[in-house]
């Protein structure tokens, strides 16, 4: 049987297309973008054009998206960027869920004196909206950024960003949001979700790794972190990934008309069927990204039963096999009460189009022979 690719939550496969498009940006139109001349002027021609399309799918400009190296440094550069651009204001409020690309540069603040707010979410891994409110009122002169994920990458959970954002326009606080998980797949509208700053990755939707791009709002303040030549509006030096950028527009483009309300159909299929071998699902089950299961199976080792169902063409996730970023991924998991069992019990299966329902029965019957094979007691 073909191997069932069910990790797409930490990369997907390029589209052949995507490879298809880029191909012609190595070998003819590889010009700089910056040159003056003719083969320079062409690829950045081509790189605004990519940047409309993605523009256009969030509702912002095109000379508000930035492009970076991926998620974690339009992470960083929206944390770090905005510190720098206000270093009298020394507050930053996050979620306790964030991605260590989110978690980190906080981290690293807190040692240079800064105060980091951490907002609790409840069992189903969602934000308490109240306690948000409250710890923005009270910390409303020093606040530089509220930055807040759209999905969560382990769990799947969806937070009201629309509510988040307009809450900090009342209170005219910026307002980021990690977009990694969602971009390309759930509605995203800058304007009317108040969004200032948003961060998004092309491996997440069939195009290569190492390209994303931070929007920014035009009326938003912010320092680069990465000095140079002064490409991207001086806002990320380096030259452009010009590649790489044209198959991220075209991956965007083949994302848009996959058929999501099937995989969602296929994805609670799955649930149900974990839930019979007592699997049991983390985090909600409503306000959650169509593609994403968090389960967890009591008395059994997760590493071993991912490499189990690696054996059997099967390939899943239980977190990162670098200890130090288990750890970080571990926190989410305990941020909603779930035990230290529960926690080294846990898988994320993560669903792309190619999902078939014939393929249940399969992932259901390895799942349980696994189970059998590994129970601790």
């Amino acid at each position: 049987m073909k191997p069932l690719y069910l990790d797409n939550a930490a990369t997907t496969k390029v589209y052949p297309e995507v490879i298809k498009e880029m191909l012609p940006y190595f070998k003819e139109g590889y010009g700089n973008p910056s040159s003056p001349h003719i083969l320079g002027d062409n690829a950045k021609k081509e790189i605004n054009k990519a940047r409309i399309t993605l523009a256009r799918e969030i509702n912002a400009k095109p000379q508000e998206i930035i492009f970076t190296s991926g998620g974690t440094e339009s992470n960083n550069l929206a944390i770090q960027g905005l510190a720098k651009a206000f270093p009298k204001k020394r507050t930053i409020v996050i979620s306790e869920i964030e991605h260590p690309s989110i978690q980190e540069p906080c981290n690293y603040l807190q040692t240079q004196e800064y105060n980091i707010i951490r907002i609790q979410v409840n069992k189903e891994g969602i934000i308490n909206l109240s306690i948000l409110e409250k710890e923005i009122k009270n910390n409303l002169q020093n606040i530089f950024l509220v930055s807040i994920m759209h999905v969560n990458s382990v769990l799947g959970t969806i937070q009201d960003i629309e509510k988040i954002g307009l809450l900090c326009k009342i209170n005219n606080i910026p307002f980021h949001t990690d977009a990694v998980q969602s971009f390309g797949k759930l509605n995203i509208d800058v304007k009317k979700f108040k969004i200032d700053l948003l961060s998004a990755s092309g491996h997440k939707i069939g195009a290569p790794k190492g390209i994303g791009f931070l929007y920014i709002n035009e009326k938003i303040n912010l320092a680069p972190i990465i000095l140079g030549g002064g490409q991207e509006r001086n806002l990320r030096s380096g030259t452009e990934n010009v590649p790489s950028i044209i198959g991220f527009a075209k991956a965007l483009e083949i994302t848009k008309k996959i058929n999501k309300n099937k995989i969602l159909e296929l994805r609670n299929k799955l649930i149900s069927e974990l839930e019979k071998i007592d699997g049991i699902i983390n985090g909600s089950k409503n306000s959650r990204i169509y593609n994403n299961i968090h389960v967890s199976f009591p008395n059994i080792d997760a590493d071993s039963l991912v490499l189990f169902l690696s054996k059997k063409g099967i390939y899943v996730s239980a977190g990162s096999a670098c200890e130090s970023k288990k750890e970080k991924e571990d926190q989410v998991l305990k941020a909603i009460r779930l035990n230290q069992e529960y926690i080294n019990s846990s898988i994320r299966i993560s669903l792309n189009e190619d999902i078939k329902d014939k393929d249940i029965p399969f992932i259901i019957k390895e799942i349980e022979k696994a189970i059998k094979i590994l129970k601790i007691r």
